[in-house]
């Protein structure tokens, strides 16, 4: 095992483009999927993939690759190939797995090829579109929520807080649900489950009464839906009464969920809302109503981006905005959060839980799966990046899996659950655990400095020379040097040193 060799901000420049002209000019590797590989933190994959001999030694300069590229010597494709080649390839100490098999899966006991799951959501909601993710790889997708009502989208329905690069951090939608028919849905599951019958369909739906919630599921189930889940947890319906409305109030969960478990023997995910300070009672009323798991987490209420000179949040729809769903990594910890809450519940034991909110890469997706998900449901990434994610989010997991010995997918789920604690009463105070400085990588900046002045202990001194200092006298182990250093140079030390009280 080795530490990460290339990060995302070494090829900050790259857009990770369709069809990527990098790859069309080089005719030797694939520098656009390699490329994207290190983006989706599977570098060692990506490495695996490359010839013994580096093809890139004998291009001329610039490389045909960088002269492609849509941002022409923005990207610096030949040096990252070859620190892919020449470090992370020659540390590589376990062979790509030559199958899936260990990536197999199940929801509420229905078998998967894999744990990788669309969401409900724009990304899921026409045969077309699941058609083309089913081909790509995705194992199974939940319908995009059908009711039976009329549904009318606003435009614009998205808003993002993005990065340097310019990548979605945080994204809002005031979208709602399937503006198709309940008839036209039907027809889709019926030509998806004849033409994809090893992928798994889940239906997603909400009614508007106990008499909705018990037909719906039973038409799903007769048209091929392979799993039933419940939307107690949309937070974009402008009536009251449903979505997150419902999935607040433990009793309406229990008392529609009950009502769904009559219309169907189908497994049944109770789809809950993280806009509670606990998830638990929730799930508790769906287990008692019926359903087999929890999918959990739908997005959370918000506002994004209030226009300095219009007053009005994003996104704007003639002059009025709304309160929307955020999505995205920057939701992955609260989700993480409520999983873990509810896989530690003993009173939830026997509950599956079918995890999403933030899930990028299949590190993000392992995180889950080790505080208890037994599959993961994406969505966001999906609409940044498109189905192709799914490429590494397999080959990731599967090279992390062969490494450990880890031969089935279950051996890896609630694993991290014991190391998690509500409160932090129960951690060690007694030692202090040092920063340790990596002078190859400092630049000397002195934002590691900086930073400990004023936001931390005024541990660290920076020397003539702009190297940093540590007083070991005031150190008190925050490591906050250690997460604001651009250059990493700086890591947690592998010593404890015991206070003195």
């Amino acid at each position: 095992m080795f530490n990460r060799r290339i990060y995302r901000s070494d090829m900050i420049a790259c857009t990770l483009c369709q069809n990527p002209p990098c790859t069309t000019a080089c005719g030797k590797t694939d520098p656009g999927n390699l490329l994207r590989s290190i983006w989706f933190d599977n570098e060692k994959t990506a490495a695996g993939t490359m010839p013994e001999t580096f093809p890139c030694r004998t291009c001329p300069s610039p490389a045909p690759c960088e002269s492609a590229c849509v941002r022409p010597g923005a990207v610096p494709v030949r040096n990252l190939l070859l620190k892919l080649h020449e470090e992370v390839k020659e540390e590589l100490e376990t062979a790509l797995p030559e199958d899936e098999k260990r990536l197999r899966a199940s929801l509420c006991g229905v078998p998967l090829e894999n744990p990788f799951l669309l969401s409900s959501s724009v990304v899921s909601s026409t045969y077309e579109m699941c058609a083309r993710a089913f081909e790509a790889g995705w194992a199974g997708a939940a319908f995009k929520t059908i009711c039976s009502f009329d549904i009318h989208e606003a435009s614009p329905r998205y808003s993002a807080i993005t990065g340097d690069s310019g990548t979605i951090i945080g994204f809002k939608n005031i979208e709602q649900l399937s503006d198709h028919s309940v008839a036209e849905n039907m027809e889709t599951f019926r030509r998806l489950k004849k033409d994809y019958p090893q992928k798994v369909i889940i239906a997603s739906l909400m009614g508007q009464n106990e008499e909705e919630w018990e037909s719906l599921p039973r038409l799903c189930d007769e048209n091929g839906a392979d799993v039933i889940e419940l939307n107690f947890s949309c937070p974009n319906m402008a009536d009251g009464g449903l979505g997150s409305d419902i999935g607040q109030v433990p009793e309406l969960v229990e008392r529609f969920t009950a009502a769904a478990r009559r219309g169907t023997k189908k497994p049944i995910l109770a789809k809950l809302t993280p806009n509670v300070s606990s998830m638990a009672p929730a799930a508790e009323a769906a287990m008692r109503g019926g359903a087999d798991g929890i999918a959990a987490i739908n997005t959370i209420k918000s506002i994004v981006g209030v226009s300095p000179q219009t007053y009005i949040s994003s996104p704007a729809v003639h002059g009025m905005s709304a309160v929307g769903g955020y999505s995205g990594n920057a939701v992955k910890p609260i989700a993480l959060r409520f999983i873990a809450e509810m896989a530690k519940d003993p009173a939830l034991q026997g509950m599956h839980y079918s995890a999403m909110g933030g899930i990028e890469t299949w590190k993000d997706a392992l995180e889950f799966i080790l505080l208890g998900a037994e599959n993961v449901q994406v969505t966001t990434a999906v609409m940044q990046y498109g189905y192709r994610i799914i490429d590494d989010l397999k080959s990731g997991l599967n090279l992390y899996m062969k490494e450990r010995g880890v031969s089935e997918l279950k051996e890896l789920i609630g694993v991290g659950l014991d190391s998690v604690s509500e409160t932090t009463d129960v951690l060690e105070r007694d030692t202090v655990l040092f920063p340790q400085f990596l002078p190859e990588r400092c630049i000397g900046c002195g934002r590691c400095a900086l930073s400990c002045s004023d936001g931390g202990h005024q541990a660290i001194t920076m020397t003539e020379e702009r190297r940093p200092r540590l007083n070991g006298g005031k150190c008190v182990g925050c490591h906050l040097c250690v997460l604001v250093c651009p250059q990493r140079a700086v890591i947690p030390g592998g010593k404890r040193v015991r206070l003195k009280r």
